[in-house]
């Protein structure tokens, strides 16, 4: 964690930010190796360019600081909010941090912990600090792609166990709920990805589709997009199925994203640009005659979140480095008819792109999957 805290003082210096203050979250994590949900009661880590570190948390949460190494500094407040201005004051005077901006997460910080900041640093303003906490968690080590790896492993064998039961009149919300319950019992963290897509038909066409009680009819596309979680390293992944004869256009887009996300996954090397793998993937799409089709970028980083650094987007300028991670997942979405996506969670290699995910990734038939 030592090594952790030492790059972000150097990113601190670097964005000449004098403290930052994080949410709980997957950089807190990251960074302590403590857990806390956000909730009603605010809880704030602290941390200014000198290294040092301020926690504001309920005292009801206090103890788990008593098993971690890090000199994180606690001040805590109890269940009447009254109490919690003088915590934020305390932290902020025990920093004795400049008459500067604070550093926040923008997609983490809230307005509740705002405001209590904002009283006890009258006259600051926040910056977004996301440049500087980027590169933090973009580059994994082995131990972290292990993680990442198992957490697919979990997820491919979750999906198979969900789909033996499949038959006509299921609904997306039946499947979807399996799906969770194969995903827990195949060893799964308790705290998924995010809540699984389960699409059938016409409803494949939205690429967030929630599960709804539409229920499976013969002809009919199935897409998938679900992942799983192993010591909080998340994995991320769609594939894309047939129940029954389908229409043959629909075979035809599964083929042609079979061959983006073929030319995604080939194109991505270590000093490229991530938009290289976009543009891969997108070109095959557009020389099929379905570029408007493929409404959404070719993908996202993916480690203790389910989206984060790098996002391969055509216009991507940032250089791909041994150690990232992210997703492929081209996608053609016929509105009204049906649509195709295949994502596959891949890192960067000194030989090039290697997948996480190794389930077939044609368009198949559900009971062929299962034989496969």
């Amino acid at each position: 964690m030592r090594s952790r805290i030492e790059k972000l003082l150097q990113a601190m210096d670097d964005f000449g930010l004098p403290g930052i203050a994080l949410n709980p979250g997957p950089t807190l994590t990251y960074l302590t190796g403590l857990h806390f949900h956000l909730m009603e009661r605010p809880t704030v880590l602290l941390i200014s360019a000198e290294g040092e570190m301020a926690l504001i948390l309920p005292a009801l949460e206090a103890g788990k600081l008593s098993k971690i190494s890090l000199d994180i500094h606690a001040f805590t407040y109890d269940d009447d909010p009254e109490t919690r201005p003088g915590a934020f004051r305390n932290a902020i005077e025990h920093l004795d941090l400049p008459g500067e901006d604070l550093g926040v997460e923008s997609t983490r910080m809230r307005f509740l912990e705002m405001v209590y900041l904002g009283e006890a640093l009258p006259g600051r303003a926040f910056v977004d600090a996301s440049p500087c906490l980027a590169d933090l968690r973009m580059i994994k080590n082995q131990n972290e792609i292990e993680k990442m790896r198992h957490a697919a492993h979990i997820a491919q064998t979750a999906l198979l166990a969900a789909l033996k039961g499949v038959q006509v009149g299921m609904t997306e919300k039946e499947v979807a709920n399996q799906l969770i319950i194969q995903l827990l019992q195949a060893g799964s963290g308790p705290e998924l990805p995010f809540a699984p897509i389960v699409a059938f038909g016409e409803n494949s066409a939205n690429p967030h589709s929630v599960p709804t009680d539409r229920a499976l009819q013969p002809g009919d596309l199935v897409l998938v997009d679900w992942g799983a979680s192993c010591e909080g390293y998340l994995s991320d992944i769609t594939r894309t199925f047939t129940f029954g004869t389908v229409d043959p256009e629909l075979l035809k887009i599964g083929e042609i994203v079979l061959q983006a996300n073929r030319a995604g996954r080939a194109a991505g090397k270590a000093g490229l640009a991530a938009g290289s793998v976009d543009q891969a993937a997108r070109l095959v799409i557009s020389q099929a005659g379905y570029d408007e089709a493929f409404i959404h970028r070719t993908g996202h980083g993916l480690g203790l979140e389910a989206h984060e650094e790098p996002y391969i987007f055509e216009g991507n300028s940032l250089e791909l480095g041994i150690g990232m991670t992210f997703t492929v997942e081209p996608g053609i979405y016929l509105a009204g008819k049906g649509g195709v996506r295949i994502e596959d969670d891949v890192v960067v290699t000194e030989k090039g792109l290697e997948s996480l995910t190794d389930l077939p990734r044609a368009l198949l038939p559900v009971e062929d999957l299962l034989e496969a």
